[in-house]
């Protein structure tokens, strides 16, 4: 499977551009900004967008969400419980003294135990609130590999200091959710460098 990594925006949001060699289909992750570089990535590849998933609402994630929308044509999946955060996309802004991007409709909630298929591969949503209220993770058994967005990183946990933040809740998603996942599943975060379920296990300090 092609999987190309992105930072995009001026906070560096890891998108995540996943496509199938087969099919050409591809499922676009965390499109927060700069969507003439992904347009670009997944022409490279001849890639269709089948589906664009939020992690959560916090405007650089899903900042350039209604731009990909337009220009592919391709459905929007985000858990219901971050549409207040997404209707406040004005005040996000504001906190980064940027413009407001332009909104769209989201058109499939995506909640625990959905299912996004891509070729051979099965996208498993997990509902990991913390973070934000609405926090997903994507488990990709076949790939062995984990987008977690906000919720983990390397040698740290994900803020809890904003609008519908819980660290308790944040702690219990990440031991219950991710900590059970494989040992070796390769973990791509909302920011920064990937890390694998393993390492934060013996190393991060805020599980230990």
């Amino acid at each position: 499977m092609i999987h190309e990594v992105l930072p995009v925006g001026v906070l560096q949001c890891n998108c995540s551009i996943f496509g199938d060699e087969q099919s050409r289909e591809a499922i676009v992750v965390d499109p927060g900004d700069d969507i003439g570089d992904i347009q670009a990535i997944l022409s490279r590849h001849r890639l269709k967008v089948k589906a664009i998933v939020i992690t959560h609402a916090h405007i650089d994630h899903i900042g350039g969400a209604a731009k990909l929308k337009k220009a592919t044509g391709a459905p929007v999946y985000m858990n219901e419980s971050d549409q207040v955060l997404y209707d406040n996309l004005e005040m996000q802004a504001g906190w980064l003294g940027m413009p407001t991007p332009e909104r769209t409709s989201i058109d499939t909630a995506a909640k625990e135990g959905d299912k996004l298929t891509l070729g051979p591969a099965d996208f498993h949503v997990l509902h990991t609130p913390g973070h934000t209220q609405g926090s997903i993770s994507l488990w990709i058994p076949a790939e062995n590999k984990l987008v977690a967005g906000d919720t983990l990183f390397r040698d740290s946990i994900g803020r809890t200091d904003l609008p519908g933040g819980d660290y308790r809740q944040l702690m219990t998603s990440i031991h219950t959710k991710l900590m059970a996942l494989p040992e070796e599943t390769v973990v791509y975060c909302g920011h920064g460098p990937g890390t694998t379920i393993g390492r934060e296990k013996a190393f991060n300090p805020f599980l230990s």
